[in-house]
């Protein structure tokens, strides 16, 4: 990895008030360090998750993922840090770009090497740019996008991305000329409830019934549930949910994102985000949905069963965590990417950002036309879903805008 500096100055004074500088993996920098930056209550931010995606060998070269992340220092102290991958492919990144990489192919330039601002494998919004509590923001942004941009010249990367920025960054990177890119997310929402059927009261008659329906051949089925915290995950389990998960990921042809090993560390260093709920027939597991923890979200990432029953994905995946949600206070429910058959279960569409910089002149150009023209796209399919939520009034019209150029 290339040694790229970037520093600012004041005025007669030295040595420089900010340094910003690639580090490679998150090891190299203190836990304590690294954890004391705002990560928005995001556990896929923290420390732990980083060091146990790239020292389990599932965030590494070999893998396409070589961790060049940056920190900014003043007076020795860490500031700020950007969680930053050298990329090789487009995979596991769920802001896709696939077509881009083909017409740099066909144009005979190289789209590989690429920069992403990122966590491996999450689509979760979040903050990517990385700031310590009481400190200039937007001088430690500076210099930490200088010293990605610096790199990107060093490496003779096509591309910068900021992927799932947080919403406080989306119009600060449009600022700095990155091109905003709009997607659709189906997120649960907390409004007070006091219990489940509290939740379903707010549906049509219909919907509600459904839901019931839906969980009821569940429980007729025999199937119970298991709600695990990683404390609780001995070697045991932990083999038996990575089998379930990784069944799901073989059904479709691709081996699992992440190795046994991740999930070992994440139930070691990380006991209170990481949550299982498994689903038991007859003391024997048969599904399960692995979940994360944030301060006041939800994060559903990985399900997988042994075998199909009716109904189990939803009652698994959504119904068990929107359970959760409302004994334990949380505010939100984010249970991944994509799946408009979440909207009839009370998820509803909602705006994600990422931010982009294409060094191409000519591509950059025909990029820029192309995003425009999507938002404008992924503006009506949100309205057009809208109108097949399952309450029985409409939610409010929720005004989405681009951030600001």
């Amino acid at each position: 990895m290339p040694t790229v500096t970037w520093s600012s100055s004041t005025p007669g004074v030295d040595p420089p008030v900010l340094r910003a500088r690639v580090i490679g993996p998150v090891t190299a920098v203190s836990r304590d360090e690294w954890n004391a930056l705002d990560l928005g209550g995001r556990p896929f931010l923290r420390h732990e998750f980083l060091s146990a995606a790239e020292d389990s060998g599932s965030a590494t070269p070999d893998t396409g993922w070589t961790p060049a992340h940056i920190v900014a220092e003043s007076g020795g102290a860490l500031v700020g840090a950007m969680p930053l991958y050298v990329k090789t492919h487009s995979w596991g990144e769920f802001v896709f770009d696939f077509a881009w990489a083909r017409a740099y192919e066909q144009h005979g330039v190289a789209y590989y090497p690429k920069l992403v601002a990122a966590v491996p494998f999450t689509p979760a919004a979040g903050p990517r740019l990385l700031v310590r509590p009481g400190q200039d923001a937007t001088a430690v942004r500076t210099s930490l996008l200088a010293a990605a941009r610096d790199l990107a010249t060093e490496l003779d990367a096509s591309s910068l991305h900021v992927l799932f920025a947080g919403e406080d960054e989306n119009d600060w990177l449009a600022s700095q000329g990155l091109i905003p890119r709009m997607d659709c997310q189906f997120h649960w929402e907390n409004r007070g409830f006091e219990s489940f059927e509290d939740f379903l009261a707010t549906f049509t008659a219909e919907k509600r019934k459904k839901v019931r329906r839906e969980r009821r051949r569940v429980a007729e089925a025999g199937i119970r549930f298991r709600e695990l915290r990683g404390g609780e995950l001995d070697e045991a389990l932990l083999d038996t949910v990575y089998q379930l998960h990784a069944r799901t990921f073989a059904e479709r042809g691709n081996p699992p994102y992440f190795t046994p090993a991740f999930f070992g560390a994440l139930a070691r260093d990380l006991p209170d985000a990481l949550m299982v709920q498994l689903a038991v027939l007859d003391e024997v597991p048969v599904a399960c949905a692995v979940f994360l923890r944030g301060t006041d979200t939800l994060y559903g990432r990985y399900w997988g069963a042994m075998a199909d029953f009716h109904s189990l994905h939803f009652e698994t995946c959504y119904y068990q965590g929107i359970d959760y949600c409302i004994r334990e206070g949380l505010a939100r429910f984010e249970p991944g990417t994509q799946g408009e058959h979440k909207v009839a279960r009370g998820f509803a569409p909602t705006a994600v950002w990422s931010a982009h910089e294409i060094r191409h002149s000519g591509f950059r150009v025909a990029v820029a036309e192309y995003l425009e023209r999507e938002r404008d796209h992924v503006r009506a399919y949100m309205d057009a879903v809208r109108a097949h939520v399952p309450f029985r009034r409409a939610e409010p019209a929720i005004t989405l805008r681009p951030p600001s150029r």
